[in-house]
């Protein structure tokens, strides 16, 4: 019986390898470019149609870049380019801010809402003139497109400035999650890829990566005239707290590559920031929940008169529609982004001077009530 039993024994083994090799090569789809800085040069690594992985040493940086969807849709190219912090603070109102959050990982929503409100052309490219985009957060995780759409808005940021407007991108919870490390929500095809490599994944967005780099140069609270963005939330305790925009943005930034553990260990500010109850977590200006620590009306206030502005715009905590509280003193522009381009409900904000529109992805505007 043992001679039968390893034969039985072995055929298991080759079925199971061949089923692991197949299972991997039919995860991964269209991916990257990831660029790496290196000792030795610049590396790119791709994945093709096929899930084939290519990773790549030059000897210089690319010129520019080659970048799809997970299905070869949505081509455009981009080039690399210096960056910085932009100013937390923009004391000048643009005609029109388009407002939007929480694209987790699927470019074709984000192409459908960004062309059905000319913000971007039919080639992908920005004719929203001398106006501000404003994303708040949460680009990695759940869905297939993730490098891609953080190429995208890399790309228009670029072409933005070029004509006088803006793109603003300000961190979710996600970036922190998967740059610590994080892959709960993400789909199998990056931990695969990561393991192809021999990696984590959170090394091709380390701060030797150029997209990795870019993302440290994001705030985390951003004002434009008389509006406050913030990924998550504001709320008691960051009142009590009384940090400086500023500082926030800074030493979020400053944590974005360390893992959990180390951020909590470093300083008491960084545990909060990173916290429950910090900017790009805190649910408790649109639940009432006690667990959840909702504002008191009185403290809304006082935080709106601190920073100077009248209204909170946050994303996170998903509604049907953009939702309004505290008397239209917040809003939350985050939508589950799938469904509710389905089923033509709105997705983002249009701001034009001081009117607020609720918008889809045709470009009709309902004012917010």
């Amino acid at each position: 019986m043992k001679p039968i039993r390893f034969f039985f024994v072995s055929v298991l083994v080759l079925f199971a390898a061949g089923t692991q090799a197949r299972e991997t090569r039919d995860s991964l789809s269209v991916d990257g470019p990831y660029v790496l800085y290196t000792e030795s040069g610049v590396r790119v690594i791709t994945v093709d149609a096929a899930g084939t992985v290519f990773d790549t040493i030059l000897p210089e940086a690319p010129r520019t870049l080659k970048v799809t969807d997970h299905r070869g849709r949505y081509p455009f190219e981009v080039s690399l380019r210096p960056f910085r912090r932009q100013p937390w603070r923009s004391g000048e109102q643009p005609d029109r801010i388009f407002v939007m959050s929480d694209p987790h990982g699927r470019l074709d929503c984000v192409v459908s809402l960004l062309r059905g409100n000319n913000v971007i052309d039919r080639d992908l490219n920005w004719s929203f003139g001398r106006s501000r985009l404003v994303v708040i957060g949460d680009i990695f995780d759940r869905g297939e497109d993730v490098v891609q759409i953080f190429w995208f808005f890399y790309k228009l940021q670029q072409e933005a400035e070029r004509a006088g407007g803006c793109v603003t991108m300000l961190l979710g919870n996600h970036e922190p999650m998967q740059l610590a490390g994080d892959m709960r929500y993400a789909k199998p095809k990056y931990g695969i890829l990561a393991r192809e490599l021999g990696m984590e994944y959170r090394d091709l967005f380390g701060p030797s990566s150029e997209l990795g780099r870019w993302i440290a140069s994001w705030n985390t609270i951003g004002i434009v005239g008389r509006d406050l963005f913030v990924h998550a939330g504001l709320g008691g305790d960051f009142y009590r707290w009384n940090l400086p925009a500023e500082t926030v943005n800074r030493r979020m930034s400053d944590a974005i590559f360390l893992r959990n553990k180390e951020r909590k260990a470093l300083s008491d500010t960084l545990a909060f920031l990173y916290g429950s109850f910090g900017p790009i977590w805190y649910r408790g200006l649109v639940h009432q929940e006690e667990k959840r620590r909702p504002v008191p009306a009185d403290t809304l206030g006082l935080l709106l008169d601190r920073f100077g502005v009248d209204h909170l715009i946050v994303g996170h905590t998903i509604f049907k529609d953009v939702s309004t509280f505290y008397d239209g003193k917040v809003i939350d522009v985050n939508v589950d982004n799938r469904v509710n381009r389905r089923k033509h409900r709105g997705r983002a904000l249009l701001i034009e001077g001081d009117r607020y529109f609720v918008v889809g992805d045709h470009g009709i505007k309902r004012e917010l009530k």
